[in-house]
């Protein structure tokens, strides 16, 4: 009857006339028929393309449809044994009819758009050999049901939407070849049963969301020769029963989290690809490698390998590409076997510790179009002829490294060259005037950060040569030593041009006015030059710009209005410059995040229209300049901006209320203008309020009850304004070195270290305070007898349990009161303060007792969170340690204030030549009356504070961890010795810390706290190291860690690293070669003089890199820099002593 009723719809679709037609030709099955009328029938249903042509067509029999094949004898006659429509892209979904095709045995439809859930039906098909659904968008879980296709050879589902787990059914395919279905979002492990596939060639998984290990089972698959399982989420280790599979010739499993060694897989002779990169492998890169030469490419980029590159590769006769780049631990030389690659066209070895030369054989590699070299150690110069031996370089980057000498002109001859980076280098010299003649299709020239020069026109000849290259896409000079005028030539650049960067040299004149031609300009940076004249108008034409920064130039004139047609524009930064005129309105057209104008002669009304730029949110800075009027209501619309500064400019009014509504201000300055009025109440909304500034204006009123709530406001200025009445007592104003009030005569009260008078109202207070105390005292005299006689009898015998934290402080040191520590400093005077820490703020005081001894008093902040625990930790790590390099604590002091607050404090030593931070940078901390640091005063310097760090780090019964080692905490006493300080973030290695508590996550200072801290590793004596390391580092160059010119690619640590050896003399501090050393004469043109001043200094700085290393494994035992350091200042010191004795 089912039967029938196909019969009859068949009939019903397809008239008599073609079932003659049909018939004529080998007539296909019925049932065959239906299946592919249902199948043509949902490629019609809603997809909007028409199906295959012949398809449906009257005069054309079934079996000659497109893709359809049929059985020509036997019982497969007439019988659909083939489908096969790849690539046309086809929509719809697959019906369950196609189950019916019985003898089909090629399903093809790859490359369409076919959807929805893969039928179970398909699993009827018990002649199928090949089922290629790849390149679909099928959903739904892959169907077990499939495993029914006992014959199948080829399953090809790669790049669908299926989801769910691999069927371990299909395991049971044994005579299965290729098994494909990557690109997929899969979950689950691969199935163990994998190893029954031992007819299985190819396994493709890739990029399917795969957990688990990689199973030993497919070491089992003797016939595989292809295996993809890259990007996934296998973690663990590669296992070592793949080096079974000698028929293999592709093995790629990238991006999988894999971790351990590599294991021997020098069996698979026939290997071609070997793809491991972006993995956690560790071990070395195996020297076994050399043995397979049938390698055609080895990529073990960006994993975590060490040791040297082995010569053994240099035999792989068949290699072309060679990707060992971002492992960071390799390091050694390049060996000069790699020169034997004669295939090699890609050589990549970036980001590792690669040192020595640039080798001469790779010139032998004729081949080589990728040559990537960046960040390592390398030096020396560039080989001269390198394009000539290379002439088909397409890609040459040795950024970050150490190279010297010149940019090779035989580079002109390399005609293929795209990219050519040099960054962070010392190379000096001209820029090549060749360069780009021949090189069309260069794309990237980046040579910033080097010495390159430029005096006059004719080195400045290069930028006719680029403007032939008409795919030049970025051009990076910055950060050189250019000099002269820009030449007009740059606006013949290409109009495919997307950043050019010229900042940090010495170029003078104008702006060309070509330099509007650029129009797919995206960045332009021309920031601290000498450039004069206007802001051309043409940059208005630039319309692709998202930046554009031209600070700190002589630039003049006004700000042209074209700059509002920057309908991009994101970035602009023209502060430092004697612009003048108005500010054009029409910037509000462009979608600025950060709007810098400062420090210019820009006057008129601030327009109104900035104040509706709602994308502004980093900052805003128009201060500095003669800006008058009003601020605007508006100015409430910048609910995102970051940092807001008017500052010193002829603004008037008052502060508007709706400044409530910049919810995200962090920082608000609006000092030195003339605006009057009150601080308005909608301040207070401003939650994350960090830094307010509204000095030096006609404000008046009280101070709002409100700023002391503001729990994160750190830094408030108020001084040279009206303001009057009491001040508060709580948040900011408890810091009076963070709080400034100067120049308001009539404000009082407020913290004695603000040296306010009493508030008269206060001072009546307490006097009926006291009567009504008075009188209620004495009418309660009698009761208070009797509760008294009744305590004292109840705890007459009683003995009171002491708090352990100040036990512990009282044991050790004899207390000391309040009230003699204000006397010792004068009410904690600001003349007194020596310097703020993170805790706390420290005062030079003088005791009241016999020997009236000099102190330092660092008094601790408690309304910082962590404070508390700070002052137990530096009372417990102090009590228990003396060391001659060790700051001495005297007393502490744990008591209430004379406002009845909780106060703690430390009295230490004083020591008069203050700290190491001071001396390194007088200018900075206002310290120019010091004397420079010479040699050897540094050297002890850096033995003492390493022999401090010896002793804490041997101290028994457990090691102590300063845990916050930089130069402000390094205390100079009157001979120049050396005492390390401030001990608040101290810890017992393995003591027990309060995972809730603020402080117990506080592990140091940014710069010199260890790498593994900032990703929650627990403190350690490396993590000490690393900040020793830093120190040193910085003591011998004056250079800070965080200084600006370091970015994110460069640290203090890799600037020094990148000059050593040969470059020593360019990055330490030029104080350290005067001509005499501790006042006897130095001969500066012997080795034993000068040179030998810098190979000290070079050989501190080895000291300093190896403590610093970022693995905590790598860096060397303090004990052991300690020695290698007093063995250099010995030989330095003996040095000395001759020369001072031979010149006399």
């Amino acid at each position: 009857m089912a039967l029938a009723g196909k019969r009859l719809l068949l009939a019903a679709v397809w008239p008599l006339a073609w079932l003659a037609a049909a018939a004529a030709a080998a007539a296909v099955d019925v049932d065959d028929g239906l299946a592919l009328t249902a199948f043509m029938a949902r490629m019609s249903t809603g997809s909007g393309s028409p199906p295959p042509p012949t398809w449906g067509n009257r005069s054309v029999p079934v079996c000659r449809w497109r893709g359809v094949a049929c059985g020509a004898r036997g019982r497969r006659r007439g019988r659909v044994v083939a489908l096969e429509l790849p690539g046309l892209g086809l929509r719809g979904t697959v019906p369950p009819d196609l189950g019916n095709l019985t003898y089909l045995r090629r399903l093809h439809l790859a490359g369409n758009r076919l959807h929805g859930v893969l039928p179970p039906e398909l699993g009827g098909l018990a002649e199928l050999r090949h089922l290629n659904l790849s390149d679909n968008a099928f959903q739904g879980q892959i169907p077990a049901s499939l495993a029914n296709c006992t014959g199948l050879e080829i399953l090809a589902l790669y790049n669908n939407r299926f989801h769910g787990e691999i069927p371990p059914e299909l395991c049971s395919l044994r005579g299965l070849r290729v098994l494909s279905l990557g690109m997929n979002t899969l979950t689950g492990s691969i199935p163990s049963e994998i190893g029954n596939l031992a007819n299985l060639m190819t396994l493709n998984l890739q990029f399917s969301n795969l957990t688990g290990g990689i199973p030993e089972e497919i070491g089992d698959l003797a016939g595989l020769v292809g295996l993809g399982l890259g990007s996934n989420q296998l973690a663990g280790s590669i296992p070592a029963s793949l080096g079974n599979l000698s028929a293999l010739k592709y093995l790629s499993i990238p991006s999988a989290k894999l971790t351990g060694s590599i294991p021997s897989l020098q069996n698979l002779s026939s290997l071609l690809v070997l793809e491991l990169g972006e993995n956690n492998l560790e071990g070395t890169v195996p020297a076994w490698l050399g043995n397979l030469s049938s390698l055609v490419f080895v990529s073990l980029q960006q994993n975590r390998l060490s040791g040297h590159i082995p010569e053994s590769l240099g035999r792989l006769q068949m290699l072309t590409s060679l990707d060992l780049s971002q492992n960071n631990l390799i390091s050694g030389s390049i060996p000069d076997s790699l020169g034997n690659l004669g295939a090699l066209s890609s050589l990549r070895l970036d980001y590792n510790k690669l040192e020595g030369s640039f080798p001469p054989s790779l010139l032998n590699l004729s081949s080589l179009d990728d040559l990537g070299l960046q960040s390592n150690r390398l030096s020396g110069a560039l080989p001269p002829d390198i394009g000539n031996k290379l002439p088909n370089l397409q890609r040459f980057v040795v950024d970050i490294n150490q190279f010297h000498g010149t940019i090779p002109p035989s580079l002109c001859n390399a005609t293929m060259l795209q990219v050519l980076q040099t960054v962070y280098n010392f190379l000096s010299g001209r820029i090549p005037q060749c360069l780009g003649i021949q090189q069309k299709s260069l794309s990237v020239v980046a040579l910033s950060k080097n010495q390159l020069e430029a005096t006059n026109d004719a080195d400045w000849v290069f930028l006719s040569s680029l403007a032939n290259c008409s795919n030049l896409n970025a051009l990076d000079l910055g950060y050189n030593k250019l000099q002269g005028e820009l030449p007009s030539s740059i606006g013949n650049l290409s109009s495919h041009l997307s950043y050019l960067i010229i900042a940090n040299n010495n170029i003078e004149g104008k702006i060309p006015e070509g330099i509007g031609n650029l129009i797919n300009l995206k960045l332009l940076y021309m920031d601290i030059n000498r450039l004069e004249g206007i802001i051309p108008a043409s940059l208005g034409k630039l319309k692709m710009l998202n930046k554009l920064s031209i600070p700190y130039n002589n630039l003049s004139g006004s700000i042209p209005p074209t700059l509002g047609n920057l309908t991009g524009l994101n970035l602009l930064q023209l502060q430092g410059n004697a612009l003048n005129g108005s500010i054009p309105s029409n910037l509000s057209s462009c979608p600025l995040e950060l709007l810098d104008l400062s420090y210019n002669s820009l006057t008129g009304l601030i327009p109104k229209q900035l104040f509706l730029i709602s994308t502004l949110s980093s900052n805003m800075f128009l201060g500095h300049n003669f800006l008058s009027g009003a601020l605007p209501a508006e100015m409430g619309n910048l609910k995102n901006l970051g940092e807001f500064d008017f500052s010193s400019n002829n603004i008037s009014g008052e502060i508007p209320t709706s400044i409530g509504e910049c919810k995200s201000l962090q920082q608000l300055n609006i000092s030195g203008n003339s605006l009057q009025g009150i601080i308005p109440s909608s301040l207070g909304q401003l939650k994350g309020l960090l830094v307010l500034d509204l000095s030096d204006n006609n404000l008046s009123g009280g101070i709002p009850a409100f700023l002391g709530g503001m729990r994160g406001l750190s830094i408030l200025n108020l001084s040279y304004n009206k303001f009057e009445g009491e001040v508060p007592r709580d948040g900011v104003f408890l810091n009076a070195t963070a709080t400034f009030l100067a120049g308001n005569d009539d404000l009082c009260g407020g913290i004695p270290e603000m040296k306010l008078p009493p508030c008269f109202n206060q001072t009546t207070k307490k006097a009926s305070r006291k009567l009504i105390i008075i009188i209620s005292i004495c009418s309660i005299m009698p009761l208070i007898t009797l509760i008294f006689m009744l305590f004292a009898f109840y705890y007459r015998n009683k003995k009171a349990k002491p708090n352990p934290q100040i036990s512990l402080i009282s044991e050790q040191y004899t207390r000391v009161s309040y009230a003699e520590l204000v006397n010792a400093t004068n009410g904690f005077a600001s003349d007194n303060l020596i310097g703020a820490g993170s805790f706390g703020s420290v005062y030079k005081g003088r005791m009241t007792n016999n020997d009236q001894q000099v102190v330092a008093v660092k008094v601790l902040n408690l309304t910082q969170r962590g404070a508390s625990q700070s002052f137990m930790a530096e009372c417990e790590t102090l009590r228990c340690v003396r060391h001659r390099n060790l700051v001495k604590i005297l007393t502490v002091c744990s008591s209430i204030d004379f406002q009845g607050n909780e106060f703690k404090a430390i009295v230490y030593e004083y020591l008069p030549n203050g700290n190491l931070d001071q001396w390194l940078h007088p200018n900075i901390m206002g310290q120019s009356e010091h004397k420079a640091l010479d040699l050897t005063a540094r050297l002890r310097i850096a033995i003492n504070v390493a022999s401090s760090l010896e002793y804490l780090h041997q101290y028994k019964p457990s090691p102590i961890i300063h845990c916050d080692l930089k130069p402000s905490n390094v205390l100079l006493d009157s001979d120049m010795v050396a005492h390390v300080s401030d001990f608040g973030l101290a810890r017992f290695l393995h003591q027990e810390s309060e995972k809730s508590s603020g402080w117990a996550s506080m592990r140091g200072t940014v710069g010199y706290a260890a790498p593994e801290y900032g990703i929650g590793n627990e403190v350690s004596i490396q993590g000490d190291v690393y900040s020793y390391g830093i120190l040193l580092l910085e003591m011998f160059t004056r250079k800070r860690p965080t200084d600006d010119e370091f970015g994110e690619a460069v640290g203090l640590r890799k600037y020094v690293q990148m000059a050593l050896p040969d470059n020593a003399a360019n990055v330490l501090d030029q104080q350290l070669l005067p001509e005499t050393e501790d006042g006897r004469a130095i001969k500066s043109n012997s080795y034993n003089g000068k040179d030998l001043r810098i190979t000290c200094v070079t050989s501190v700085m080895r000291i300093g890199i190896s403590c610093s290393e970022e693995a905590p494994t790598d860096r060397v035992q303090i004990g052991d820099a300690l020695k290698e350091l007093q063995a250099i200042r010995d030989k330095f010191e003996k040095h000395v002593s001759n020369e001072g004795t031979s010149s006399q």
